[in-house]
């Protein structure tokens, strides 16, 4: 009786396959990632709030959370009254009032009025009493999505969501 040898079967398997290669990146080239994320987050976060603001009432501003921590702070009590009321509850008179003594050129301008900026500029820099030239739109930037106070950061993020506002919620919503 002859015994038959059984050989081992080959397998086609491979090789376990090495970890890809990390790249190392330059110390130059993470903070461009970084930045470039971080632009993209900003652009996204800033234009969809800007969107959902459109429909939805503002819940509360930057200014209303710095006050409640500055009443927190002082051991005062902390309240938030912020009551929103649609436009068709809004007298027209108050709305005319508003843009009389804010703005005259509100319904007419994209945001800015540079001629009033130009005023403003001509008339702080005579030494006389400290002027701006910000629109409706300008204040409604800065009271919606910004903080209080001066400074050309804050100027420049005004008028990025100027320029938001007055393209996606249009004059009656600023109003509003």
């Amino acid at each position: 009786m002859a015994v038959k040898k059984i050989a081992p079967k080959k397998t086609t398997a491979s090789k376990p396959k090495a970890a890809p290669k990390k790249t190392n990146r330059s110390f130059g080239e993470k903070v461009k990632w970084f930045l470039i994320k971080s632009l993209l987050w900003f652009f996204g976060l800033s234009i969809g709030s800007v969107i959902v603001f459109k429909f939805v009432p503002v819940p509360f501003t930057p200014l209303m959370v710095i006050r409640a921590i500055e009443n927190k702070m002082a051991r005062k009590e902390v309240y938030f009254d912020h009551d929103w009321e649609p436009i068709e509850k809004i007298s027209m008179k108050l709305q005319k009032a508003v843009i009389a003594s804010e703005d005259g050129t509100f319904l007419s301008h994209n945001g800015f009025d540079f001629k009033a900026l130009q005023k403003a500029y001509k008339s702080n820099e005579c030494g006389r009493r400290i002027r701006g030239g910000c629109t409706i739109s300008q204040q409604t930037a800065k009271n919606v999505f910004l903080w209080q106070g001066k400074s050309y950061v804050r100027k420049g993020l005004e008028a990025y969501y100027t320029v938001l506002i007055e393209l996606i919620w249009g004059k009656e919503r600023i109003m509003e």
